[in-house]
């Protein structure tokens, strides 16, 4: 097809990509403005173990700041969940469709080659993406997102609805003696931290958690009162620094208490802490120990939103896996 001295190409599309055409013709018209050989060539298909590592890059190449040892735990929570898209077997671009039992879905890690894109492969790629994790789930589990505020309306013409910010707040460590109601939280039977952690992510990763509350280069702390856990928090060595995640706590004191605490194993270090914006009391905790916001994401979810006690999360554990 041509017109106005332009060459168009047609290329096959989903129902959804036509929805999103209605929607935003401008944006689409850069978007799909592509030759069929390049669409036709394009091959979608897990990743191997090995070549996780360039997905993990890929996000450390857009300034994401994974964590050091991210990438086996990420792999080990759920293998079947990372996913590449092809062009003559080269990976052009990478994403996760992590499947947390039948009950609940999250994708992240969409990163498309830098020289690739707005040529339409990251559309076809990301709506085969979303669809492959609704196949692995059950009919009605929702399916949970954090992306880039400027893909937030694209994203909801992909069904997914926006629910709050979530802000990178950035700062440095500071030393600090440990309050008596901290413990490491290995000393706390995993199921409580089990039980604890599902009250606040919505959905059991005993898998995931097993291996994220004993980071390599970080610290996991616990906070105890009358006997029972009542709140927890890790922080982790990253590409920059240390990133603190998640950061669950009954109330503000507690929170507070294990913030410090996990900023003294950072001490002189930058540090990291990606708070819900729906909280208030996270930022001004954030505030208070001299973070200032530095990036963020829209959390978004594709089918029945989640209920979690936002007034007791202080930080996600993750933009990636949740």
């Amino acid at each position: 097809m041509s017109g106005g001295g332009r060459q168009w190409f047609a290329v096959r599309v989903c129902d959804s990509e036509v929805k999103f055409v209605a929607r935003f013709p401008q944006i689409a018209t850069l978007i799909f403005m592509h030759d069929d050989a390049l669409a036709n060539a394009l091959k979608f298909r897990p990743m191997r173990r090995e070549e996780f590592n360039l997905a993990v890059d890929w996000a450390a190449a857009e300034g994401w700041n994974p964590g050091k040892h991210d990438a086996d735990i990420f792999w080990d929570t759920d293998p079947e969940g990372f996913v590449c898209a092809t062009l003559d077997d080269e990976i052009v671009a990478t994403g996760s469709i992590v499947a947390y039992g039948q009950s609940f879905g999250f994708m992240g890690f969409f990163i498309v080659r830098p020289d690739l894109r707005s040529k339409g492969l990251g559309t076809k790629f990301w709506f085969w993406r979303r669809d492959t994790l609704k196949a692995r789930l059950l009919p009605d589990a929702p399916i949970g997102m954090d992306g880039v505020f400027a893909m937030q309306d694209w994203y909801a013409q992909g069904g997914f609805q926006f629910t709050h910010r979530n802000l990178r707040m950035a700062g440095v460590g500071q030393p600090s003696q440990p309050a008596s109601c901290l413990t490491e939280l290995s000393a706390a039977p995993f199921d409580e931290v089990s039980a604890y952690d599902q009250r606040h992510f919505g959905f059991a990763r005993d898998t995931f958690l097993r291996r994220w509350i004993e980071p390599k280069e970080g610290l996991a702390l616990g906070a105890v009162r009358d006997g029972k856990l009542v709140g927890y928090g890790v922080v982790r060595a990253c590409q920059s620094g240390y990133k603190i995640g998640p950061l669950f706590a009954d109330d503000a004191t507690l929170a507070g208490q294990l913030f410090a605490a996990l900023s003294d194993r950072a001490s002189g270090e930058p540090l990291f802490l990606d708070t819900p914006e729906n909280n208030p009391a996270a930022l001004a905790l954030a505030k208070e120990n001299g973070m200032e916001e530095v990036f963020g994401c829209a959390r978004m979810y594709y089918g029945t939103t989640p209920s979690l006690p936002w007034a007791n999360i202080y930080g996600i554990t993750t933009f990636e896996l949740g």
